[in-house]
């Protein structure tokens, strides 16, 4: 079953799931953002648990794979200023340094190329911009057996349980980190700041 398929079929749940058990964190990055407005890309936007949290002075662009989590996201828009468009994360259908800033809000464990969304988020942001990152991620030499175990079967449903955040990095050479925090279940979340150089 392809990403695409998985997630038109479980956008009516997503947010029974998802969406209490992280605001609070979804705030807590939100609030990174810089005062000047800019162009701020949400790349895997899903069904918009991220735009009530919005800064309002920015453009948002909001992308995901699927019509049906664009669509609920649109009923989530309220007073900014958002487009949304459908498609592929890990091959972005825009120009580089189209972006001020990008948010990547539980999409990196889900892609099937983390690497590969990694780099593009790096192309499309402009030097000086930032990138939050808001996901589960393994740390490196994490035994973490049960999420080992159970990534074959997960990652064909909805996500992936052994995406290293730290093997992306070369991706992306382009992008500094400058903050790095546990967000969630005893820091296997966590929330990531990084710098377009």
């Amino acid at each position: 079953m392809s990403l695409k398929h998985t997630y038109t079929l479980i956008a009516p749940f997503y947010d029974a799931m998802l969406a209490r058990a992280t605001r609070a964190a979804r705030q807590r990055s939100l609030a990174a953002l810089p005062t000047e407005a800019g162009r701020v890309l949400l790349a895997g936007v899903g069904t918009g648990l991220d735009l009530p949290h919005l800064p309002a002075q920015h453009h948002y662009i909001g992308l995901d794979l699927t019509h049906a989590m664009l669509r609920r996201a649109l009923s989530r828009v309220g007073p900014v200023d958002f487009a949304p468009v459908q498609g592929d994360a890990q091959r972005l259908p825009f120009a580089d340094g189209a972006f001020d800033h990008a948010v990547l809000h539980l999409i990196l464990a889900v892609v099937p190329h983390p690497a590969a969304c990694f780099a593009e988020i790096a192309r499309i942001v402009k030097p000086g911009g930032s990138v939050l990152v808001f996901d589960k991620f393994l740390r490196r030499g994490q035994p973490a057996l049960v999420r080992r175990l159970a990534n074959p079967l997960v990652r064909r449903v909805a996500t992936r349980l052994d995406v290293v955040f730290e093997d992306l990095l070369p991706a992306a050479p382009q992008l500094a980190l400058e903050h790095d925090q546990p967000a969630l279940a005893g820091g296997w979340f966590r929330m990531i700041r990084l710098r377009r150089h």
